[in-house]
């Protein structure tokens, strides 16, 4: 397995092995175009911070319609990463919450945040 070079004068050297085989970057892609996909960044961010309830996710994401909330909260329920509970009640009560799969995302997603609120200014013109 290849390492990368050493680094070039001026420009930070990218950590970890190179991959040559390609069986890596679909799953990567696949995984960029989950949570980047328009609002599920946001709605699982939502979640993460406790909103369990479809309101409280409406609610915690400003200009998120009801419709596309509905259907992105479907989207990640067919992935694995939330799970949708029905509870029998009088109005019946249904809540979500991360499954393991998606609390592991959620780790994945916290050093992201982090990089985020470090470097991504958004009073700039250039937000990066």
């Amino acid at each position: 397995m290849d390492t990368v070079d050493a680094p070039v004068e001026g420009r930070a050297s990218r950590p970890g092995p190179l991959y040559e085989d390609s069986r890596y970057c679909p799953k990567f892609h696949s995984a960029v175009e989950l949570i980047g996909r328009r609002w599920n960044g946001a709605i699982l961010l939502a979640i993460i911070r406790g909103a369990d309830r479809y309101k409280d996710v409406l609610d915690a994401v400003p200009g998120l319609s009801e419709r596309l909330l509905a259907q992105r909260l479907k989207e990640l329920e067919q992935a694995r990463i939330i799970e949708r509970d029905v509870i029998p009640s009088t109005p019946v009560r249904i809540t979500y919450h991360l499954t393991s799969r998606g609390i592991e995302l959620a780790e994945a997603i916290e050093p992201l945040l982090a990089w985020g609120e470090r470097w991504i200014d958004l009073d700039s013109e250039d937000p990066a």
